[in-house]
C-alpha cells in the first residue's frame, strides 16, 4: 500500500483547496492517505509543524508520496531532509524554497524558507520530484519555481494562468496532479 500525505500551506487547512477531492481519489486507488492539520496562520512556525508531523513521519517510506501546496514544500523539504531512507517521490504544488522578496508574506513563513537546505541530502532521500508551478500566481513568482527545481535537479511543470493553484483559482479538483502521481504510483524506482 502507497502512504501519501498531503501538506497544506499558510492559511489553509486539510479542507481547503483540492485537498480533499484529491485524497478522495488517490483512497479510490487504494493508497492511505493522511493531511495533516498544521497551526496557521497563529503558531505557526517550522518548529511547530514538525511536532505535528512526528505523527506522520512513521508512514513515510520507500513506497511513500508527499505531496505539498504552497508552503508545504519548503516544510517538506525540511522532514525530507532529516530522512532515514528514501521515499518514492514528492510533488510541489505552487512552492518556493526562499524567501518571495514580499515582506507581508515572507514574514510569516520565514522559519521555513531562510533556514540553508541540504540540496544533496534531499535529492538523496527522495527518488523523484515534481515541480508544477503557474506562470500567473500573485503569491510565489515563477522565477521561485524554477529555482526550487534547479535546486532539485528536475524540470519545472509550468501551467498557464493557474494562479496560485487554489480554490480561488478554481482548483477544488486538480486532474493534471491526479494523473501525474497515478503514473509515478505505477512506476518502479
Amino acid at each position: 500500500m502507497t502512504n501519501i500525505v498531503i501538506v497544506h500551506g499558510a492559511a489553509a487547512n486539510p479542507q481547503s483547496n483540492w485537498f480533499p477531492w484529491l485524497k478522495s481519489e488517490l483512497k479510490k486507488l487504494g493508497c492511505r492517505v493522511f493531511v495533516p492539520k498544521f497551526p496557521t496562520p497563529k503558531n505557526q512556525t517550522l518548529e511547530n509543524w514538525l511536532k505535528v508531523f512526528e505523527n506522520y513521519k512513521q508512514y513515510l517510506d520507500e513506497n511513500s508520496i508527499v505531496v505539498g501546496h504552497s508552503l508545504g514544500p519548503a516544510f517538506l523539504l525540511s522532514v525530507i531532509e532529516k530522512l532515514n531512507s528514501p521515499i518514492k517521490a514528492a510533488f510541489f504544488v505552487a512552492g518556493a524554497a526562499g524567501l518571495l522578496n514580499k515582506p507581508a508574506l515572507d514574514e510569516p513563513v520565514k522559519t521555513f524558507t531562510t533556514k540553508t537546505f541540504d540540496w544533496v541530502k534531499i535529492k538523496k532521500n527522495c527518488k523523484k520530484f515534481y515541480v508544477i508551478n503557474s506562470d500567473t500566481d500573485s503569491y510565489v513568482p515563477l522565477e521561485k519555481g524554477k529555482e526550487l527545481a534547479k535546486n532539485l535537479d528536475t524540470e519545472l511543470i509550468v501551467l498557464k494562468n493557474a494562479g496560485h493553484i487554489n480554490k480561488e483559482s478554481g482548483y477544488t479538483k486538480f486532474d493534471f496532479l491526479l494523473e501525474k502521481i497515478k503514473d509515478n504510483l505505477k512506476m518502479r524506482v
